[in-house]
């Protein structure tokens, strides 16, 4: 057995983000068609690699139940035509599903049991919502081994605002109104248009075609978010100018080992450097990023200084200024989230790790002296999870 130190990100494509529910875009397509669509993307992006040279399919979904069960890994890759050779499985870790795909793969590709791997996931919360048919354990309430918020993620943010009152309502409708910003300019610009694969759609009015994510509003002002109502709580502080929109999307990456890169012609967008996952308490799991990204560095050997880029996944502001505060880096520092994030592009929970990757892949290509950068975010349940990646265009100098 051959170990492959090095473990890439070679490319990673995503479907264009819907909303959740019967006005969405998505509400007449499988969850599981999402995902095989963006597979099918990946693999026709990269031709140099052969259907049967790959060793695993790892597909995270949060509700795994209906179009969106079944070990999803394994139906996505026959659905997708890869050969009955390459096998798969589903993973569910909550909002860090995808992330935890691409990091189980690469463990493996580390050890040299893969070479060449797919990771991803799909959510269609319109279909699934999040928590449906699911049964906690009557424990968890009656010996108050978590609070009845825990399992409510907006009450589990509000409960961010109660602890640190100095990142106020205010700060987080700016933080909101500028990812929508971001967002807007992004896709004026053509940055997050080269990794959408387009998905064609089917309403009431006849079929379409899918090539931009629904949820952006670019029109947000703080005005507007002032005036909107505060749904997790009575005068509360988060709302939905404030939170990700439910959402239905897929998005798959291509991980491989340094042997098989060279071998096979591939390119690689980034190396992964460390990971890490850490467990907070349910009540405020907003803040799990802050000790994984405490954790990741540790592993490599940094510090935060170190980093040049971060995509930190905005399932509420609240969580990422909690995030940059405790670290002491500015709401506005332009290192964090350039071209925005969930609160705009949507976080259709399991996918939305592989997102962020995307987003930093394709940033290193426009900055060759940030040789660091951070993928991360918190997870349901009390947990955070955070890749930290190295820049293969680095040049050797810094800003």
């Amino acid at each position: 057995m051959t170990s492959n130190a090095d473990v890439y990100f070679i490319d990673g494509v995503r479907t264009p983000f819907g909303r959740a529910g019967e006005k969405g875009m998505y509400w007449q397509t499988r969850a599981d068609d999402l995902a095989v669509k963006a597979m099918i993307g990946l693999l026709e992006r990269n031709p140099n690699v052969p259907k049967d040279r790959i060793d695993e399919v790892a597909v995270a979904a949060t509700t795994q139940q209906g179009d969106q069960g079944l070990t999803l890994g394994r139906t996505t890759a026959l659905l997708a035509g890869l050969p009955q050779s390459v096998p798969g499985y589903a993973i569910d870790r909550m909002c860090a599903g995808a992330m935890t795909a691409v990091t189980a793969v690469g463990g493996g590709i580390a050890f040299g049991a893969y070479d060449v791997a797919i990771a991803g996931g799909v959510e269609h919360m319109g279909r699934h919502p999040l928590g449906v048919g699911a049964d906690p354990n009557p424990r968890f309430l009656a010996e108050k081994l978590v609070s009845a918020d825990a399992l409510d993620m907006g009450k589990t943010a509000e409960r961010i605002h109660d602890r640190f009152p100095h990142l106020t309502k205010e700060r987080a409708d700016r933080f909101g109104m500028l990812s929508q910003q971001k967002v807007a300019a992004a896709y004026e610009n053509g940055k997050l248009q080269p990794d959408l694969i387009p998905v064609a759609t089917r309403s009431d009015s006849g079929w379409g075609l899918a090539t931009h994510d629904e949820g952006m509003r670019p029109e947000t002002t703080m005005e507007g978010l002032a005036g909107l109502r505060t749904p997790f709580r009575p005068h509360g502080r988060v709302t939905a100018g404030t939170s990700s929109p439910l959402t239905d999307g897929a998005t798959v990456s291509l991980i491989a080992g340094k042997a098989a890169a060279k071998e096979l012609g591939l390119t690689p967008k980034m190396r992964m450097v460390s990971f890490a996952f850490a467990g907070v308490d349910p009540e405020i799991m907003g803040l799990g990023p802050v000790p994984s990204t405490e954790k990741a560095l540790r592993k490599a050997g940094l510090g935060i200084d170190d980093i040049g880029l971060f995509e930190l996944n905005e399932a509420f502001a609240i969580q990422v200024l909690s995030f940059l505060d405790h670290f002491g880096i500015s709401d506005d520092d332009s290192r964090v989230n350039k071209w925005g994030g969930a609160i705009a592009i949507g976080h259709p929970l399991a996918a939305s790790g592989v997102r962020l990757m995307i987003q930093l892949a394709a940033q290193f290509a426009e900055h060759p002296e940030v040789r660091y950068g951070v993928t991360a975010m918190c997870v349901g349940l009390g947990q955070g999870g955070t890749v930290i990646w190295e820049n293969p265009a680095w040049n050797g100098r810094r800003k």
